[in-house]
Protein backbone atom coordinates (compact mmCIF):
# COMPACT_ATOMS: atom_id res chain seq x y z
CA UNK A 1 0.00 0.00 0.00
CA UNK A 2 1.62 3.39 -0.60
CA UNK A 3 1.16 6.43 1.66
CA UNK A 4 0.72 9.57 0.63
CA UNK A 5 2.41 12.17 2.83
CA UNK A 6 1.59 15.90 2.09
CA UNK A 7 5.14 18.21 2.00
CA UNK A 8 5.41 21.71 2.53
CA UNK A 9 7.39 24.13 0.38
CA UNK A 10 10.61 22.91 1.97
CA UNK A 11 10.30 19.01 1.32
CA UNK A 12 9.05 18.06 4.98
CA UNK A 13 5.90 16.58 5.83
CA UNK A 14 3.27 18.52 6.90
CA UNK A 15 2.00 17.87 10.23
CA UNK A 16 5.15 15.82 11.07
CA UNK A 17 6.40 18.69 13.29
CA UNK A 18 4.87 21.02 15.44
CA UNK A 19 3.75 24.03 14.22
CA UNK A 20 5.87 26.46 16.69
CA UNK A 21 8.76 25.44 18.61
CA UNK A 22 8.68 23.20 21.92
CA UNK A 23 9.31 25.78 24.92
CA UNK A 24 12.08 25.13 26.51
CA UNK A 25 12.31 24.57 30.28
CA UNK A 26 13.18 27.68 32.47
CA UNK A 27 12.37 30.04 34.81
CA UNK A 28 10.86 32.97 33.10
CA UNK A 29 7.57 34.33 34.90
CA UNK A 30 4.18 33.48 33.16
CA UNK A 31 1.44 35.91 33.14
CA UNK A 32 -2.06 35.62 32.77
CA UNK A 33 -3.37 38.24 30.03
CA UNK A 34 -6.52 38.74 31.85
CA UNK A 35 -4.90 39.92 35.06
CA UNK A 36 -2.21 42.29 32.72
CA UNK A 37 -3.16 42.74 29.88
CA UNK A 38 -4.74 45.77 29.19
CA UNK A 39 -5.24 46.04 33.49
CA UNK A 40 -4.71 48.79 35.77
CA UNK A 41 -2.91 48.18 38.99
CA UNK A 42 -2.70 50.15 42.49
CA UNK A 43 0.98 51.08 43.05
CA UNK A 44 0.64 52.80 46.59
CA UNK A 45 2.04 50.28 47.87
CA UNK A 46 4.70 49.31 45.52
CA UNK A 47 7.84 49.23 46.27
CA UNK A 48 11.37 48.96 44.26
CA UNK A 49 15.43 48.52 44.54
CA UNK A 50 16.90 51.00 41.72
CA UNK A 51 19.97 50.21 39.81
CA UNK A 52 21.38 50.69 36.40
CA UNK A 53 21.86 48.78 33.14
CA UNK A 54 24.34 50.20 30.47
CA UNK A 55 22.67 49.82 27.10
CA UNK A 56 23.93 51.08 23.58
CA UNK A 57 21.26 52.77 21.91
CA UNK A 58 18.63 51.40 24.29
CA UNK A 59 19.04 48.14 24.22
CA UNK A 60 20.44 46.43 27.23
CA UNK A 61 23.51 44.67 27.27
CA UNK A 62 23.82 43.86 30.79
CA UNK A 63 20.65 43.42 31.83
CA UNK A 64 20.80 40.22 33.69
CA UNK A 65 24.03 40.93 35.57
CA UNK A 66 22.66 43.88 36.67
CA UNK A 67 19.56 41.95 37.91
CA UNK A 68 22.16 39.84 39.74
CA UNK A 69 23.44 42.72 41.37
CA UNK A 70 19.79 43.87 42.35
CA UNK A 71 19.77 40.99 44.04
CA UNK A 72 22.65 40.56 45.76
CA UNK A 73 21.95 44.56 46.82
CA UNK A 74 18.97 43.86 48.46
CA UNK A 75 19.94 40.74 50.48
CA UNK A 76 22.82 42.71 51.84
CA UNK A 77 20.37 45.28 52.93
CA UNK A 78 18.20 42.61 54.45
CA UNK A 79 15.44 43.72 52.10
CA UNK A 80 13.24 40.88 51.22
CA UNK A 81 12.27 40.43 46.92
CA UNK A 82 8.90 39.67 46.33
CA UNK A 83 8.32 35.93 45.41
CA UNK A 84 8.32 36.70 41.50
CA UNK A 85 9.32 40.11 41.50
CA UNK A 86 8.90 42.22 38.38
CA UNK A 87 12.25 43.38 37.01
CA UNK A 88 11.59 46.88 35.07
CA UNK A 89 13.37 48.27 32.66
CA UNK A 90 13.13 52.22 32.19
CA UNK A 91 14.35 54.99 29.73
CA UNK A 92 17.74 55.27 28.29
CA UNK A 93 20.15 55.03 25.51
CA UNK A 94 23.43 54.57 27.42
CA UNK A 95 22.19 53.98 30.68
CA UNK A 96 18.55 52.50 31.86
CA UNK A 97 17.11 52.41 35.38
CA UNK A 98 16.27 48.84 36.33
CA UNK A 99 13.66 48.27 39.36
CA UNK A 100 13.84 45.15 41.29
CA UNK A 101 10.16 44.76 42.92
CA UNK A 102 10.21 44.43 46.85
CA UNK A 103 8.56 42.13 48.93
CA UNK A 104 5.64 44.04 50.15
CA UNK A 105 6.85 44.04 54.24
CA UNK A 106 10.03 45.16 52.84
CA UNK A 107 11.05 48.59 55.03
CA UNK A 108 11.11 51.49 53.89
CA UNK A 109 14.70 52.55 53.75
CA UNK A 110 16.74 55.32 51.34
CA UNK A 111 17.32 52.73 49.48
CA UNK A 112 14.12 51.71 48.67
CA UNK A 113 11.46 53.73 46.11
CA UNK A 114 8.06 54.00 46.31
CA UNK A 115 6.35 55.25 42.67
CA UNK A 116 3.04 55.85 44.30
CA UNK A 117 0.08 56.42 42.08
CA UNK A 118 -1.01 53.45 39.39
CA UNK A 119 -0.06 51.24 36.34
CA UNK A 120 -1.76 50.49 33.32
CA UNK A 121 -0.07 47.82 31.34
CA UNK A 122 -0.32 46.01 28.25
CA UNK A 123 1.11 42.55 27.68
CA UNK A 124 2.46 41.94 23.71
CA UNK A 125 4.64 40.18 21.85
CA UNK A 126 7.71 42.59 21.17
CA UNK A 127 10.13 40.95 19.69
CA UNK A 128 13.13 43.73 19.08
CA UNK A 129 12.23 45.43 15.69
CA UNK A 130 8.76 45.90 17.40
CA UNK A 131 10.16 47.19 21.00
CA UNK A 132 9.99 50.95 19.87
CA UNK A 133 6.28 50.78 18.32
CA UNK A 134 4.77 48.64 21.21
CA UNK A 135 5.94 51.38 23.13
CA UNK A 136 4.81 54.46 20.91
CA UNK A 137 0.99 51.95 21.43
CA UNK A 138 0.92 51.43 25.28
CA UNK A 139 1.50 55.67 25.39
CA UNK A 140 -1.01 56.10 23.00
CA UNK A 141 -3.97 53.82 24.35
CA UNK A 142 -2.32 55.47 28.10
CA UNK A 143 -2.94 59.05 26.88
CA UNK A 144 -6.45 58.13 25.68
CA UNK A 145 -7.49 56.60 28.77
CA UNK A 146 -6.88 59.46 30.80
CA UNK A 147 -6.17 62.30 29.22
CA UNK A 148 -2.44 62.80 29.45
CA UNK A 149 0.65 60.31 28.78
CA UNK A 150 1.80 58.58 31.57
CA UNK A 151 4.74 59.68 33.93
CA UNK A 152 7.21 57.06 32.72
CA UNK A 153 6.96 53.51 30.72
CA UNK A 154 8.53 50.85 32.08
CA UNK A 155 8.99 47.35 30.09
CA UNK A 156 9.34 44.09 31.82
CA UNK A 157 11.24 41.59 29.45
CA UNK A 158 9.42 38.05 30.46
CA UNK A 159 11.52 35.53 28.11
CA UNK A 160 15.22 34.85 28.03
CA UNK A 161 17.25 33.92 25.10
CA UNK A 162 16.16 30.04 24.92
CA UNK A 163 12.35 30.56 25.34
CA UNK A 164 12.10 34.30 23.52
CA UNK A 165 11.10 32.40 19.86
CA UNK A 166 8.71 30.11 21.41
CA UNK A 167 6.56 32.59 23.57
CA UNK A 168 6.45 35.18 20.71
CA UNK A 169 8.91 37.86 22.76
CA UNK A 170 6.30 38.30 25.07
CA UNK A 171 6.71 41.15 26.80
CA UNK A 172 4.68 43.77 29.61
CA UNK A 173 4.87 47.48 29.08
CA UNK A 174 3.49 49.75 32.27
CA UNK A 175 2.35 53.10 31.78
CA UNK A 176 2.92 54.53 35.19
CA UNK A 177 1.32 57.51 37.11
CA UNK A 178 2.27 58.84 39.94
CA UNK A 179 -1.20 59.88 41.38
CA UNK A 180 -4.41 58.33 40.60
CA UNK A 181 -6.84 58.10 37.57
CA UNK A 182 -8.47 61.10 36.84
CA UNK A 183 -6.34 64.06 38.81
CA UNK A 184 -4.13 66.37 36.88
CA UNK A 185 -0.89 65.10 37.59
CA UNK A 186 0.86 68.09 38.83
Amino acid sequence: MVRRVPLDDRGRPIGSRPETEPEPDCACPRLDPEEWHEVESDWSGAKFLRGRVWSAFGVPLTYHRAWRGLEERARRHGLPVAEEPMVLLGPGRLARTLLLELADDAPVTPAVWQPGGFAFSRLVPAPLGAMKRELAATVEEARKRYGRPPDAVWIWYLTCASCSRARNFETLFLAHYRDGPGTSGS
